[in-house]
């Protein structure tokens, strides 16, 4: 009879640990979820500063065709990107194409005076400001979660249950925000 409490005792133990387990997966999971998110949300802003950010330079630089169109096929695959390592490769893309926008801004004396340009700008640093903090905390969750799928005994139950490791959003090429400030 004491061998059945026991094996009764150590079901329920089994049953409480899966059930912890899951839960633990199940939030996590959400987290970096949220994460990709943040930066999803951050992205999207940024793609929506570029059109009046290339509008404005284009009013004073017409002739510089070939950097608006570069542009905006960065702003477009930023756009179309569909994970997370698509994202990061074709947000470096665009930190670049921006670059040799300000770069062609940089000849333009009075539109580095403008009032408007001036917003964009700080708008632009802004949000690549937050795009990092969301990349780190993304980075974060998505390392707590994969090291819960990897780990026993959490193992056990992530793969039978389709708990898969994530994606990290690199940085490569991009680790530092764009030098935007023009002097005034």
């Amino acid at each position: 009879m004491l061998w059945l409490w026991i094996l009764i005792g150590v079901l329920v133990f089994l049953l409480a640990l899966g059930v912890f387990g899951y839960n633990r997966l199940v939030r996590l999971r959400n987290e970096v979820d949220t994460g990709w998110a943040n930066i999803d949300v951050q992205l999207q802003r940024r793609t929506d500063l570029i059109p009046n950010l290339v509008e404005a330079v284009k009013g004073y630089a017409s002739h510089e065709r070939g950097v608006f169109e570069e542009v905006t096929r960065a702003r477009a695959a930023v756009q179309q990107a569909g994970s997370p390592g698509s994202a990061a490769e074709a947000n470096d893309f665009l930190t670049a194409a921006l670059g040799r926008l300000f770069v062609v801004a940089e000849a333009y004396p009075e539109l580095k005076a403008s009032e408007n340009f001036l917003r964009l700008q700080d708008d632009l640093t802004d949000t690549e400001d937050k795009i990092s903090a969301a990349r780190r905390y993304y980075n974060a969750t998505v390392m707590h979660f994969n090291t819960a799928v990897q780990s026993v005994p959490w193992l056990l139950i992530a793969r039978p249950l389709g708990f898969r490791e994530r994606e990290f959003f690199s940085a490569e090429g991009d680790t530092a925000v764009p030098d935007v400030s023009f002097p005034r």
